[in-house]
């Protein structure tokens, strides 16, 4: 499968089976983060991995999990994080979105659904995770074997706006 392809297919899986996803689809998923690109290769990123039940539950706690078996909580260590030099700004949330989007594609390539979630309580993430002042939850990816039929990669022809619309050539 191209990567258009696989880009069509993923979609944002909000129902799961109670199915575990097997560690070796797990370990690369995680490898798949590992080798995403962050500004100035500063690896900023610390992934706090949820499987059990008991996470599971400390995670509901925090946002919907739509019964997914597995969480990924990807993080942003700010002591770590490039700063652009013209006005500071902090990259940080991008490095762990590059991160998150990357490990949401290689869960696609396996066959695996998802759904990337920023609507959570981070002081309540902090809290569940332990997660120390310096390490800030950008993301949380869901990952499992979705219950019900996928969603229709064409669905894009009808649901996103035409390129017309979104890309400028030379000028705004």
């Amino acid at each position: 499968m191209d990567f258009l392809q696989l880009a069509k297919r993923r979609y944002a899986c909000r129902k799961y089976t109670d199915r575990k996803v097997e560690r070796e689809q797990l370990m690369q998923i995680l490898e798949a983060g590992r080798v995403a690109p962050t500004g100035a290769n500063r690896q900023p990123q610390r992934i706090v991995v949820v499987e059990s039940k008991e996470g599971m539950e400390r995670l509901a706690r925090c946002t919907r999990d739509f019964g997914a078996p597995l969480a990924f909580i990807i993080c942003a260590d700010t002591t770590e994080v490039w700063r652009r030099k013209y006005d500071g700004k902090e990259i940080s949330d991008i490095d762990a979105s590059i991160v998150t989007d990357h490990m949401m594609l290689e869960a696609a390539s396996l066959g695996l659904d998802s759904l990337w979630i920023c609507m959570f309580k981070p002081e309540a993430v902090r809290e569940e995770f332990g997660l120390p002042e310096h390490i800030v939850p950008v993301n949380i990816l869901l990952v499992g074997y979705g219950d019900g039929a996928p969603a229709s990669p064409d669905r894009h022809d009808e649901m996103r706006k035409p390129l017309e619309e979104t890309i400028f050539w030379e000028q705004f």
